[in-house]
């Protein structure tokens, strides 16, 4: 039987240069992930330099559908085929996603952000604070106005929580108001912003959110215990600053506004 209390240490021995930061895009199949991504590497890629990383099972579909995008050079795509369930990929065993940041931070010493996109996954799933210094969260109308109150560590202990497609709610019968609420009061003050990606709506909060992050190290920890996901803990001795002056001790699943170690 799991033991919940146990500490886990990583599979892989995480190496960071202490210039950039590491971003993890989550949320389900269909969301928006790979739009977003796209979208925030034509806005900022002029401000500082950025790397992908993308996962997919089987196939590098989202990483080829960066490229013909043009959002980057080749040579800062990489795309990841996991084998196997998208969170173990980032969150269990992490040595695939880390080598392959660990050689865009080899092969680009300005690196400034890596954008981390994990494969579709369910709600349970949520970056290693191992791997990512903070994460985004995607949800769409499409799935439900219902979402952000089922919980689960992907929409409670993300930094940033996208609700994406807003377009399309009165299409879905979405109350996207009542999202936002559902899931701010689930999220203890991290921020959740509601955007179409595709028509660029709202989109400008997540610009300056990535922005404030990479720039400034800044962001709201995401202290949520809101129906935590007691399956997997993390154990790691990064320091942590953040906006509240604290160090957050006890819960080392969670990231902090940080300079990467």
């Amino acid at each position: 039987m799991h033991d919940p209390n146990a500490t886990y240490a990583p599979p892989y021995p995480v190496r960071r240069n202490g210039t950039t930061i590491r971003i993890g895009v989550g949320g389900p199949v269909g969301s928006g992930k790979t739009a977003l991504v796209a979208e925030l590497c034509r806005r900022l890629a002029d401000r500082f330099p950025i790397a992908v990383v993308t996962n997919d099972i089987y196939t590098r579909e989202d990483a080829e559908a960066l490229l013909r995008a043009e959002v980057l050079p080749a040579e800062r795509i990489v795309g990841v085929e996991t084998g196997g369930c998208p969170h173990t990929a980032i969150r269990d065993d992490i040595s695939m996603n880390a080598r392959a940041i660990e050689e865009l931070e080899d092969r680009f010493p300005d690196l400034r952000l890596v954008l981390v996109e994990s494969g579709g996954d369910n709600l349970a799933a949520n970056f290693s604070p191992e791997l990512v210094d903070c994460a985004i969260y995607v949800i769409d109308v499409a799935g439900g106005d219902d979402v952000p109150r089922k919980g689960g560590p992907g929409l409670t202990r993300s930094e940033l929580l996208v609700i994406n497609k807003v377009d399309l709610a009165p299409l879905v019968g979405s109350d996207v108001a009542m999202m936002v609420r559902d899931a701010d009061a689930l999220r203890a003050g991290a921020p959740t912003i509601p955007v179409s990606v595709m028509h660029g709506d709202g989109f400008d909060g997540v610009v300056d959110w990535v922005a404030a992050a990479v720039l400034e190290r800044r962001w709201t920890p995401a202290t949520s215990t809101a129906r935590a996901d007691h399956h997997h803990r993390h154990d790691h001795d990064h320091h942590h600053e953040h906006e509240h002056e604290g160090h957050r001790n006890g819960d080392p699943d969670h990231r902090t506004d940080h300079q990467p170690a």
